[in-house]
């Protein structure tokens, strides 16, 4: 088994597509979290202190959840399964600054790109970020 970037073994697919939808989408903010911090970060012209409000812009759950339109014809069977889990998973918790279909959509979106971490499917992963940004 091959190892991801941290050095830990990566997952087989049917274990990471049968975690827990929070468990995924809580790696995939992660993910993407880091992804939009360096993006921006290599931005020429941006200064130290606006940092934070720019990376805010790209990863709350409205902000997100617009980016679902142009993903949704481009996942494969396996990545809408994936979506639609956690997704359409029931939770108590809800997000103070976003719709709850913006901050479901966020979640699914989140879920897809931790399960794609998980399974060290780099280049689909890398694929995906770039076209939530308007690189692709």
């Amino acid at each position: 088994m091959s190892k991801g970037i941290f050095g830990f073994d990566n997952m087989d697919s049917s274990v990471a597509q049968n975690m827990h939808p929070q468990v995924l989408a809580f790696i995939g903010d992660g993910v993407y979290s880091m992804y939009i911090r360096q993006r921006v970060l290599v931005q020429d012209g941006v200064r130290g202190s606006d940092l934070h409000n720019e990376v805010t812009n790209f990863v709350k759950a409205a902000g997100q959840s617009n980016f679902i339109e142009k993903l949704l014809p481009v996942f494969n069977e396996t990545e809408m399964a994936v979506f639609k889990r956690a997704r359409n998973h029931k939770t108590l918790s809800q997000s103070k600054n976003a719709s709850i279909i913006d901050y479901r959509r966020a979640t699914g979106l989140e879920a897809v790109l931790g399960y794609l971490y998980l399974i060290g499917d780099m280049d689909r992963l890398n694929e995906i970020l770039k076209m939530c940004v308007g690189e692709k």
